[in-house]
C-alpha cells in the first residue's frame, strides 16, 4: 500500500520576518518529516526580526540562517493548508485549499519580552495543528 502524501502547510504574513517564520520553525521542529513546511510574505522584509530569532533560540530552535521569502501563487497552489497571519487580502485563494487565519500580535518593533508571548501562542497553535493534520503514529 503506498504511503499517503505528506500534508504541506504554508504560513503567510506581511513581512515573513516574524509570525510566519516562528510558525514554520515550530512546525518543522515539532512535526519533523510528517509535514512539508513553507513560509512567505506578501511584502517580505530584508531580514528576519532579530527578537524573533532570539526568542526561538531560547527554546532551542535556530532560525538565524532563514531569510524572508516572497509569496507566490504557486506556493499557495501547492499547499494543502494555508495559514495567514495578518496579510489581509494579499493571499491568493484557490479552490480545494484549506485556509486558516491566525490573529496574532505582530512582533515587529517589539523586544524579546514582547515576542515571547507571541512565540508561546504560536507554539500552542502549531501543536494543535499537528494533532489535526499529522498526528504521531500511536504504538
Amino acid at each position: 500500500m503506498p504511503e499517503p502524501a505528506l500534508p504541506t502547510v504554508l504560513f503567510v504574513c506581511v513581512h515573513n520576518a516574524g509570525r510566519s517564520q516562528m510558525a514554520a520553525a515550530f512546525l518543522t521542529h515539532l512535526a519533523g518529516d510528517r509535514v512539508r513546511v513553507r513560509s512567505a510574505g506578501s511584502a517580505p522584509a530584508a531580514t528576519v526580526n532579530p527578537a524573533v530569532v532570539a526568542a526561538l533560540a531560547e527554546v532551542g530552535i535556530d532560525i538565524s540562517a532563514e531569510v524572508p521569502k516572497v509569496l507566490t501563487a504557486e506556493a499557495v497552489q501547492t499547499s494543502d493548508v494555508v495559514i495567514t497571519m495578518g496579510c489581509g487580502d494579499a493571499c491568493p485563494v484557490f479552490p480545494g485549499k484549506r485556509y486558516l487565519d491566525w490573529r496574532l500580535t505582530d512582533p515587529a518593533g517589539q523586544g524579546i519580552d514582547g515576542v515571547r508571548p507571541i512565540r508561546d501562542e504560536i507554539e500552542h497553535r502549531v501543536r494543535d495543528l499537528i494533532e489535526e493534520i499529522a498526528p504521531a503514529v500511536r504504538r
